[in-house]
């Protein structure tokens, strides 16, 4: 009997899981875009219905107004405009520095030739070869990868634009669906909350709801207090090195590092590289253990606290972003936690714990 009860338990698992991988891997890219307009709708249906409440009129004994949804769509596309505002000034301001590091490209690219002949003299004087032999050697490899990067790059490029295209305009699609998700929801979401509760299956939905909160509130607790602490560590940093930008430099990584493709080597690797090519060893090497010190606290306190707050063990956390984000990309990180609870919480393993 206890044979067969583990055969059964495992079974279920299994199902479970499989289950999982299935609604994550092809139905949620699906309703993606109207999932995340259920979200927006929710957070903008409070502040959408009190100005329709406040622009209706009354003529003629009957109340005329702008609808709850229309409000709701001007609010998200202000809110687009404002991102769209931020994005560009941001831009401009990245122009304007990529035009002020042209400047210095030729002088990037002496100290670089001098480095490097320098480099190969020395190999030459060390090995007893010709002289100039590795100078010529390394300047003929050095024209061979770009050669190679050109012949590579041109037919990729002409190969998949009409993919781009056509991402572009999948892009364009998905943000139409989503503005118009968004206005039909805020009409229609009191309607749907009493399908959803007089649906069969309606304790699964109340049980996974209850898992989303739960990673949702714990990721975004837990990237918070990272970027603080990178924020915080990258400041003092550069302060004891002397940098000037020090509390603006900090606060750049930091936003960096919270952002899912992004981290703070897109900007601390580059740098340190440069700064040990100009010959300052101890302020790359500084810069790079910024880098190591940065790479660790995360590491370690994303798995410690987003396991503290959903209920798993930072060893199960760690694997199940790991495999999450080997399964399904960038949202890997939320899926894959969110996977575990699900299949604890429905194969009877583990209670949903309650939202801290």
């Amino acid at each position: 009997m206890r044979e067969n009860e583990k055969f059964r338990k495992a079974i279920r698992i299994s199902g479970v899981a499989l289950a999982v991988y299935g609604v994550f891997r092809y139905m949620l890219p699906l309703v993606a875009p109207f999932l995340f307009a259920s979200v927006a709708a929710v957070l903008l249906k409070p502040s959408a219905c009190w100005i329709s409440e406040r622009l209706q009129v009354r003529w003629r004994g009957k109340r005329y107004g702008i609808g709850a949804g229309a409000v709701g769509i001007v609010e998200l596309g202000i809110l687009f405009l404002l991102l769209g505002f931020g994005a560009y000034t941001g831009s401009r301001k990245l122009y304007r520095e990529l035009c002020l590091l042209s400047e210095r490209f030729p002088y990037w690219i002496e100290k670089i030739d001098v480095c490097l002949t320098g480099v190969c003299h020395e190999m030459e004087g060390s090995f007893g070869l010709k002289e100039n032999s590795m100078v010529h050697l390394m300047q003929e490899m050095i024209v061979n990868f770009m050669d190679t990067i050109k012949a590579g790059v041109m037919p990729y490029l002409m190969g998949n634009s009409l993919l781009i295209a056509k991402c572009c305009i999948g892009c364009c699609i998905i943000t139409v669906l989503f503005a118009i998700g968004v206005m039909l929801f805020i009409q229609e979401l009191d309607m749907w909350r009493v399908r959803i509760q007089q649906s069969v299956f309606h304790q699964e939905f109340a049980r996974i709801g209850r898992l989303l909160r739960i990673v949702g509130n714990a990721y975004v607790r837990t990237q918070g207090l990272i970027m603080v602490l990178t924020m915080g560590v990258c400041t003092v940093g550069f302060f004891l090195m002397g940098n000037p930008y020090s509390i603006l430099a900090g606060i750049a990584i930091g936003i960096l590092d919270a952002l899912p493709i992004f981290g703070t080597g897109t900007v601390l690797l580059p740098w340190a590289l440069i700064t040990c090519m100009r010959g300052l060893w101890l302020r790359g090497l500084g810069i790079f253990g910024l880098y190591l010190i940065c790479y660790f606290m995360r590491e370690i306190l994303e798995a410690k606290m987003m396991g503290d707050r959903v209920g798993l063990s930072p060893l199960e956390t760690l694997i199940s972003v790991y495999v999450g984000l080997q399964l399904f990309g960038v949202l890997g990180v939320l899926l894959g936690p969110v996977g575990v609870l699900v299949v604890k919480e429905f194969s009877g393993e583990q209670k949903t714990p309650r939202i801290p």
